[in-house]
């Protein structure tokens, strides 16, 4: 339980036995605080583990039953087992054996204009079968979910660094796999990226246009040697940005807490800026800071009189929830949601609290976050019995027959969510993904041809 609520923080220097009273507390503190966030990342290593094919490395995109692999979630598996080997919550050897699968699977699978083909142009599918590898749901071939994969995929590139047979063919895989990668055919002929393709219908009529969590996308685009993003694409992407002031805060808006951290995973955007950042003043880090901060006020200022909302208990995002149905509560007609993009202050908001998302911000925000944590855990209990962690949602509005107090919890973990769970803690912990990224070539390159400047980056390509 994290101390600070008994022995507030010193403002000044306390001598004599007061200081060493202070002192001890605060070291008890901060490793009560560790060993909260260590278990936090092993339980949710655990979901890795457990719901991924060992045949073939595909990660179950939901823990229910007979449901399909996301293509992301392998992604943010192939990024967490570097992080898993330093914590060491699996083996090096076992590691390497499973990211290999991996990518081997992905590198021979069938890339083609077949509709049951796992991939196409160096892309992949949304949705994939658990033991084939093809696609299902009829889902579109995802640009975002393919960008995630392949951050992974150069993650491990990046880690598994010895000259062993084992570790070289998992950088020359990963590699190779975001070189396959077809950046301008993604681009349909227009400036922004397109969301997707399908073999039925072609394009989406949907492109990346307006801040998201696209950014990582259009860096990975941008620095490919092989089919690189046009000159034009990152501006046709930043010229639909909204900026917006809530609760006295400026900043880039994006309603769900997510789209302000996925990318912020694999790189650290703490003191360099675009040419959109400059203009204002400063980064897309302090961006996802104000972000998580509108996030906490909204809890607090709880527009809508939803259960449970307040200073340590907030989260919205795109999530799962007990809908969709719409119910009278206490003389109050409201509309309930299941998976759909929850945001805020504008909406949509059912009353459902993401624990993951508060999670993913730490490295933002940890005087908030932190406290959130330990409130998750110790007053709402969401990890008890749980397996892999925090459940995905809960919501304390919605009324339960069990008569839980923290009323409807989703059953349900996600992939997408145990992700940046690890991720982001470790990021705030060590800053271990941020380090063995920065040195990443085409991460490298890609920010500077996006326009990038300053801090570790230095000057832009010319």
């Amino acid at each position: 339980m994290l101390f600070e609520r008994f022995f507030p923080r010193p403002h000044l220097a306390v001598g004599g036995y007061s200081g060493l009273f202070i002192s001890i507390a605060m070291s008890a503190k901060k490793l009560c605080t560790e060993a909260e966030l260590e278990l936090l990342q092993r339980e949710s290593f655990s979901y890795f583990l457990h719901e991924t094919n060992p045949q073939n490395g595909l990660v179950i995109d939901k823990s229910a039953p007979g449901w399909p692999a996301s293509v992301a979630a392998v992604g943010l598996a192939l990024s967490a087992y570097p992080v898993a080997v330093e914590r060491g919550f699996i083996s090096r050897a076992a590691a390497v054996e499973r990211v290999l699968v991996t990518l081997r699977f992905f590198w021979n699978s069938p890339q083609g204009t077949e509709a049951d083909a796992t991939g196409y142009k160096g892309f992949y599918y949304h949705f994939l079968d658990m033991s084939t590898g093809q696609r299902v749901w009829n889902c579109e071939l995802s640009t975002i979910d393919s960008a995630f994969f392949l951050a992974g995929a150069l993650t491990a590139g990046r880690y598994f660094a010895a000259p062993s047979p084992e570790e070289t063919e998992i950088r020359t895989l990963a590699e190779a796999l975001y070189l396959r990668a077809d950046w301008q055919w993604a681009q349909a002929d227009g400036a922004a990226v397109s969301m997707g393709w399908t073999p039925e219908s072609g394009f989406l009529p949907y492109r990346w246009k307006g801040y998201d969590e696209a950014l990582l996308l259009y860096i990975l685009g941008c620095g490919s040697p092989t089919h690189p993003l046009t000159a034009t694409s990152y501006a046709g992407w930043t010229s639909a940005y909204q900026w917006e002031r809530h609760y006295g805060i400026d900043y880039l808006y994006a309603g769900s807490l997510f789209t302000h951290q996925l990318s912020h995973i694999w790189v650290d955007f703490r003191g360099i800026q675009d040419a959109c950042m400059r203009t204002k003043g400063w980064d897309y880090f302090e961006n996802s800071r104000r972000a998580t901060l509108v996030q906490q006020r909204y809890a607090i200022d709880n527009p809508h009189g939803f259960a449970g909302y307040g200073e340590f208990c907030w989260g919205f995002t795109a999530s799962d929830g007990p809908g969709p149905v719409t119910l009278e509560i206490n003389g109050v007609k409201r509309t309930f949601y299941d998976y759909v993009a929850r945001g805020v202050p504008e909406g949509p908001d059912d009353g459902t609290i993401a624990p993951w998302v508060a999670v993913a911000s730490l490295p933002f925000a940890p005087e908030i976050v932190l406290p959130t944590i330990d409130y998750f855990i110790h007053q709402v209990a969401l990890k008890a019995g749980n397996p892999y962690g925090f459940k995905a949602t809960f919501n304390p509005t919605f009324p339960e027959k069990s008569h839980n107090p923290y009323g409807w919890v989703s059953p349900w973990h996600f992939g997408i969510n145990e992700g940046p769970i690890i991720l982001m803690i470790e990021n705030y912990r060590s800053e271990f993904v941020w380090d063995l990224m920065r040195d990443c070539p085409f991460i490298n390159r890609g920010l500077r041809r996006a326009g990038f400047t300053g801090g570790w980056l230095g000057t832009p390509l010319t």
